[in-house]
């Protein structure tokens, strides 16, 4: 059985939470755990957070064994962006684009 958990809006590029979750995917959950606690990113953090909490959902709702799970799925997709302005040369303005992203794990006991 399936089990997921998203977290949403996190204030970081896909493109460097996508560096981590590759790194998870397909392992045994406790070992994608050891894995994450030792990888010095912010965004590790957030990845582990959201896999703690998928873990949790299948104990409490499936009442899986932690030992059992894989991480069957680790996706991170873009969200919306913020968009401001900086002043530029000659009264002009510069587009910045803060961008956010959504992860979403899904571990499975098969």
């Amino acid at each position: 059985m399936q089990v997921h958990a998203i977290t949403k809006n996190v204030r970081m590029s896909a493109q460097k939470m996508r560096e981590v979750v590759r790194q998870i995917q397909g392992l045994p959950a406790i070992q994608a755990q050891a894995i994450l606690a030792v990888i010095p990113r912010k965004s590790a953090r957030v990845v582990a957070k959201t896999l703690r909490s998928a873990m949790a959902n299948a104990e409490n709702n499936l009442n899986a064994k932690p030992e059992s799970l894989r991480v069957k799925e680790a996706v991170a997709g873009t969200a919306t962006s913020f968009k401001r302005f900086t002043p530029k040369a000659r009264g002009s303005a510069g587009p910045i684009i803060k961008r956010n992203c959504h992860v979403k794990i899904t571990v499975s006991d098969e």
